[in-house]
């Protein structure tokens, strides 16, 4: 990590009233926290396996091991794709494309064939057999490629017989938006490449023409191994409070991820004095990318069981990121927080959750746990436990490379943080 990334946490953040157990004597949560963002930031690309998810999983458990925990990094196998040519060539215009995991990649020389536009209902102006298909997203801020708008028309254009397709990702950033995949399986029956909407212009007249065009995405895949973190402080008690955030992503991920591993990093230290009657279970997952492979894994091998299991408190994506202008003058980061985040709680939680969230944006309307859920808040839900409440969202650079540490500001993590740990420790109490 460099030090002007953590003298813009520790300089930008405002300091709440609060103060609370912190990795130094004196430090406030805000500091606390900044120093927790610069250091998960500091880690660089997160993707499941790879040198900076595994770097931050072993900090992670360091942190949990120095709070008192017993801590266990149980293995999981992800996919993996090292790049090697990946783009999109028609005459002269050439474009690099990112690969769609799980990759299925071609040979050195490409596919080749005429570049027929589809839409997001799979809608297609010419015959897709032996095409090239080049997909029109709707604007939206992406995640999965689950998402119908997308796995819908590079369906229909497979099944058409087309030997690739290529998805325009249209989006807020004008960039490519990396999108969450099957972590078992290839979704798709052929090769899939994503195209920056800065990129597309001339491949869209050429799709006019139905000019030839060249896909290739070479490089080498298989499965890697990753690691969840589990931190217990087992007391003997009758019952768990679970807290769960995920760690990986596919870029550095701080507006993403780095509010929640600073939340969870924050609750792991503090909570263990607020919550004397409960065991408490600290649990981070790798894979999350991959359709939370690690959060199902971590399900199955190591999280406690729902009937022993008081209240799991999930903490997603978008904790807490920057909002931002976008118009006239391209993207301007400002003060405020992004409202595209969605708080979920079991409906007995919800009165307490609109008087302990109100003026969060986003926040300040939650959902009840039987109406909506995204993300490892879904698997959590379906697994049987009792009492639940989660946070997810997607913020402008979500998926996007340049979510960096002007997407996050400390004293809004700290916000944040400090009323979901009056959240748990309301839905922790007896009674």
């Amino acid at each position: 990590m460099t030090d002007p990334t953590r003298r813009h946490f520790i300089t930008a953040a405002t300091a709440l009233p609060v103060a609370v157990s912190a990795v130094s004597a004196g430090a406030t949560m805000t500091d606390t926290i900044a120093s927790d963002l610069a250091a998960y930031i500091g880690f660089g690309n997160k993707r499941a396996g790879g040198a900076g998810d595994n770097a931050c999983g072993h900090w992670l458990a360091d942190q949990l091991a120095r709070a008192g925990y017993a801590v266990e990094k149980p293995a999981i196998s992800v996919p993996h794709f090292d790049a090697g040519t990946c783009d999109m060539v028609v005459g002269d215009t050439r474009a690099a494309l990112m690969p769609q995991p799980i990759v299925t990649p071609t040979a050195a020389g490409g596919v080749t064939g005429p570049l027929v536009r589809v839409d997001a209902q799979g809608r297609a102006d010419a015959p897709l057999a032996g095409a090239i298909a080049l997909v029109d997203l709707p604007y939206g801020r992406w995640s999965s490629a689950l998402a119908k708008p997308i796995r819908a028309p590079v369906e229909t254009a497979f099944a058409a017989g087309a030997r690739a397709a290529v998805i325009v990702t249209n989006g807020p950033t004008g960039k490519i938006i990396a999108l969450n995949a099957d972590g078992r399986a290839p979704m798709f029956a052929g090769p899939v490449g994503l195209l920056t909407p800065a990129d597309a212009a001339p491949f869209w007249e050429a799709a006019m023409r139905h000019a030839a065009a060249t896909v290739r995405l070479t490089g080498d895949g298989g499965r890697r191994a990753a690691f969840n973190v589990i931190g217990r402080l087992d007391r003997g008690k009758a019952k768990w409070v679970v807290v769960s955030t995920p760690r990986s992503g596919w870029t550095d991920c701080a507006g993403e991820r780095g509010g929640g591993i600073a939340a969870w990093l924050d609750l792991a230290r503090g909570i263990p004095a607020l919550l004397p009657d409960h065991n408490l279970a600290f649990l981070c997952n790798s894979g999350h990318e991959y359709e939370n492979l690690g959060a199902e894994e971590a399900l199955k091998a190591v999280a406690p069981k729902p009937d022993a299991t008081h209240f799991w408190l999930h903490l997603g994506a978008n904790l807490a990121a920057r909002d931002w202008h976008e118009g006239l003058f391209g993207l301007a980061p400002l003060a405020g927080t992004d409202s595209q985040r969605y708080l979920v709680v079991s409906p007995p939680l919800l009165a307490t959750a609109r008087r302990l969230f109100a003026g969060f944006a986003g926040l300040e309307s939650p959902y009840p746990s039987d109406k909506l859920s995204a993300g490892e808040l879904t698997a959590i839900i379906a697994a049987g436990y009792p009492s639940v409440a989660g946070i997810f969202g997607v913020h402008r650079f979500h998926h996007v490379e340049g979510d960096d540490a002007r997407c996050v500001d400390a004293g809004a993590v700290a916000a944040t943080t400090a009323a979901f740990r009056k959240l748990l420790l309301a839905a922790a109490a007896p009674g």
